[in-house]
């Protein structure tokens, strides 16, 4: 495998590389609302949401929030529950803390201007290298270079790469050869069109080099084997974890027919912090049956708001299911309690709670995962019908 410094690009090849790859960015690029918008807060929230999402998933998120947010300082004054609520099912949920308290820091520290230069953006919580990169060269036209997945792929099938592409010496390499290549006229446009080629040209999979602006410069293709870069490797196994939910109802105040959700509100660290969710309890071990799963919910219902399990007029179990996230495959077990109207929490509660109307629940900030069981609730159990 070559060192580091031999992976490199000649002064004239760098050249026709930075030209060919514009002239294709200019002609083929998505039109996507957060581009040719010179405003370092749009580009900020557009990269924060980009961060481990796909582009198509982030377009209507990005065009709800600005509705709502249309500025820094409007997003700084508000509540947390607010921000939750406008970034539910769009995952990483500790992305949307770190846009809450970094628009505070640039309210406060910053007098409501964005720091102009990679060192100042990566004062803010949750901007690294990559989104420091990206917005400094994007809205403030610093010549400054990004890495993300996709440009770790155009680069390592340019110079025939190998190795474990997320390795100290590839990032290194990538780091580097990015830093050499960014066209320092127009470094926005030119960061935008290695991001665009990795997404719509150079794929992991079936990469459409026939079309690609430069191939002719790309080692990869050149050697037949354009996939085979970056090397495959395999990552640890996500971790498993097991929890027991009930979908917790009661007839809302009066003598209509709606009903009312129980939700208690997640810690404000670790998973899906801050979110609202069903009663939910980890389990130590897999659960012996259903049995043991209702009895392990019951429990923790009538320990942490003093809810009796038999004092439900009705009881039924949903079934199980399954929610991957990011590193844990998480098996949920999932019960249905239905209380008398009236009903009252009972006890001191270390986590907020509260009863939601049902016709309120998709205003509430919660995961994707608790809108399956809702889902699961309403589609399978006598309770939800």
């Amino acid at each position: 495998m070559p060192t580091d410094g031999e992976f490199t690009f000649e002064p004239t090849e760098r050249e026709a590389v930075r030209a060919a790859l514009l002239e294709w960015y200019d002609r083929h690029r998505r039109d996507l609302p957060w581009r040719d918008i010179e405003d370092p807060y749009r580009t900020w929230v557009a990269e924060m949401m980009l961060q481990q999402t796909q582009v198509a998933t982030v377009i209507d998120y990005y065009r709800r929030w600005m509705e709502r947010f249309p500025d820094v300082e409007s997003v700084a004054h508000a509540d947390i529950d607010e921000i939750l609520e406008l970034w539910q099912g769009l995952g990483y949920y500790r992305r949307a803390r770190f846009v809450h308290r970094s628009a505070r820091m640039v309210v406060d520290e910053y007098d409501g201007d964005f720091p102009s230069t990679v060192d100042g953006l990566e004062t803010l919580i949750g901007v690294g290298p990559y989104t420091a990169g990206a917005i400094a060269s994007i809205a403030f036209d610093r010549p400054v270079p990004l890495v993300d997945g996709n440009v770790e792929r155009v680069l390592s099938r340019l110079r025939a790469i190998t190795g474990d592409p997320k390795s100290s010496e590839n990032q290194s390499t990538y780091w580097r050869l990015a830093d050499d290549l960014v066209d320092p006229e127009r470094p926005g446009d030119f960061n935008q069109a290695m991001m665009e080629l990795g997404a719509t040209v150079c794929t992991p999979q079936n990469p459409s080099c026939l079309i690609c602006p430069v191939r002719q410069h790309c080692q990869g293709f050149e050697a037949g084997e354009p996939d085979a870069f970056p090397e495959p490797v395999e990552r640890s196994s996500k971790k498993p974890m097991s929890v027991a939910v009930s979908v917790v109802t009661r007839p809302a105040a009066g003598t209509g027919d709606e009903l009312e959700f129980l939700l208690m509100k997640r810690p404000e660290d670790g998973l899906l912090a801050g979110l609202w969710e069903m009663p939910t309890v980890e389990l130590d071990d897999e659960p012996d049956g259903q049995p043991e799963a209702l009895d392990a919910i019951g429990g923790f219902l009538d320990a942490s708001v003093g809810l009796d399990p038999e004092a439900a007029l009705e009881q039924g179990w949903l079934g199980t299911m399954t929610h991957l996230f990011s590193h844990i495959e998480m098996t949920m077990h999932l019960a249905a309690h239905h209380f008398p109207r009236g009903v009252t929490l009972r006890g001191e509660r270390e986590r907020p709670t509260k009863w939601v109307p049902a016709g309120e629940s998709e205003d509430v900030a919660m995961s994707a995962a608790g809108r399956k069981v809702m889902n699961r609730w309403r589609d399978n159990s006598a309770l939800g019908n």
